[in-house]
């Protein structure tokens, strides 16, 4: 009977992964500033939390538009929308909770108590607008003085409004991601005047991807805009709060308002400069996710009320008779078929009509997936939200009470893990290099854990979790103290060192 093969242990190797790991963070955290050491104090730095830093905190009430209680479900969009908005400044330690049925109360860490109203306090509004002019984004785009269609933004800004170009297959996607407005009635578009979805390129008229195109029509739109839309440069999943400040919308209501144009960005970065609203969310009477009978692919089934159909069929009307472009009209109209679907300010998506859409309900097809089409569902639904918010109190927080408590859990952690050291040198001598080194490298993993949690994912640490941290230390050293008794253990019974170790080892991971 063969003698069984005794494995090697080969504590080097994963020695050199642990070292491996740490590298890698510590790579991982100063990323683009690897060779700009000025820069590392911008990324080795821990998020902190409301009861560590200053912020705010208010209670609002929730009416309907007549003054009523809302039904609970309308309350739970509402705290979802608030707590998407407060999250897209850079802040994921904001917390907004239901009391009762009416009461909404919100706390932003960082944030002065006016910033935080405004945030917070605006009902979220969807609007449909007319897209007037488009700019897909381009990783060299800049912000033109003027905009011109069918011409690149460095083109003379006496360019003819009606000089001709196609959309690139490119720039058709960024603009609508291959969305389509159709009636509800009729699975696939069957308006008589219309252009195929998604135009043929002309390689003559193309601008260099360089310098992308700026489709649509400057003369339907205000000076004001034009130049708002000259100054706006879009970048792909930015921040909203950074592009509303290039342009200076500061309020909601500069965004906001149904009766004037605006300029907007999408999540894609094209920009957009965008008419009136003629319909807006609160005119929507359901929106649905599902998949067609006809094609097996997810789409949004839209339903307006009385007036939103009215004036949904108005636009998609004028439209289908003004600008559907097909052989004898320009090919620049193919942009004023869109339809901005607008939240807060931000294009989530913008459709082509493909023919006028009476009766109030219609379809948005493109190729969605499941995800895609829940999101845009809940995106729509969230702009039919009639709920006003009235601020009942605002309190400042102050950090001074949180940051002497941590103070002094520092330093009672640190007195601590000091009598844990020396214990272990007094009592496993030369064994406490081993327990106090582990220490070390615990506490170095959990620091730069935080540290890239809270560079990529806005991570804010509060007392609760810096408890927590200090306890998960002190769990490698109570990991020793077990371990180091069963080695002794092995030991008495007369094992060599090395055989000691790795029995003892195994009998006191399991107790660990």
């Amino acid at each position: 009977m063969a003698a069984p093969t005794k494995t090697v242990p080969h504590p080097g190797r994963a020695l050199a992964a642990l070292g491996a790991l740490i590298v890698i963070m510590l790579l991982a955290l100063v990323g683009a500033n690897l060779f700009t050491p000025s820069k590392w104090h911008q990324d080795f730095r821990v998020g902190l939390g409301l009861d560590l830093s200053s912020g705010t905190q208010l209670s609002m009430q929730a009416t309907t538009l007549s003054g009523g209680n809302p039904p609970a479900g309308e309350m739970n969009e509402a705290e979802t929308i608030i707590l998407n908005r407060v999250n897209a400044t850079g802040n994921s330690g904001a917390q907004v909770q239901t009391q009762g049925s009416n009461i909404l109360n919100v706390s932003v860490p960082g944030k002065t108590s006016q910033q935080t109203e405004q945030l917070v306090s605006t009902t979220a509004l969807l609007m449909f607008r007319q897209t007037l002019l488009f700019q897909p984004y381009s990783a060299t785009t800049t912000p033109s003085g003027s905009a011109s269609p069918g011409a690149s933004p460095s083109s003379s800004a006496s360019a003819s409004p009606s000089a001709k170009a196609s959309p690139s297959p490119s720039a058709t996607k960024t603009a609508k991601t291959s969305a389509k407005v159709v009636p509800a009635a009729s699975p696939s578009a069957s308006g008589t005047s219309r252009a195929p979805a998604s135009p043929s390129p002309s390689p003559s008229a193309t601008a260099p991807a360089s310098s992308p195109t700026v489709y649509g029509s400057p003369s339907m739109v205000n000076s004001d805009v034009l130049k708002l839309f000259g100054k706006l440069s879009c970048k792909p999943n930015e921040n909203p709060q950074t592009w509303k400040a290039q342009v200076g919308y500061d309020t909601a209501s500069a965004y906001d308002n149904p009766d004037t144009q605006i300029v907007s960005c999408d999540s894609s970065g094209g920009k957009y400069a965008l008419d009136v609203a003629k319909v807006q969310g609160t005119q929507i009477a359901s929106a649905t996710a599902a998949l067609s009978t006809t094609s097996n692919q997810w789409q949004v089934n839209l339903t307006f009320k009385g007036a939103g159909a009215a004036a949904f069929a108005a636009l998609t009307s004028r439209q289908a008779s003004t600008y559907l472009p097909n052989a004898s009209t320009n090919q620049d109209d193919y942009w004023l078929d869109t339809i901005a679907i607008v939240l807060d300010g931000n294009v989530v998506s913008a459709p082509e009509t493909l023919g006028a859409i009476p009766g109030g309900n219609a379809q948005i097809t493109g190729n969605f997936t499941q995800t895609q089409a829940t999101q845009l569902q809940n995106e729509l639904k969230y702009g039919s939200l009639p709920l006003n918010f009235k601020i009942l109190s605002v309190s400042s927080v102050s950090p001074q009470l949180g940051r002497a408590q941590l103070v002094a859990g520092l330093i009672a952690a640190a007195i601590g893990l000091a009598l844990v050291v020396v214990y272990s040198f007094v009592y496993y001598r030369g064994l406490g290099v081993v327990s106090v080194s582990s220490l070390v490298i615990a506490g170095l993993l959990a620091l730069l854990s935080v540290m890239l949690l809270t560079k990529y994912q806005d991570f804010t640490l509060e007392l609760s979790g810096i408890a927590g941290l200090i306890v998960a230390i002190g769990i490698t050293a109570d990991s020793f103290v077990v371990f180091f008794e069963r080695l002794r253990d092995e030991v008495r019974e007369g094992k060599q060192l090395r055989p000691a170790v790795e029995a003892g080892w195994k009998r006191a991971r399991r107790t660990i």
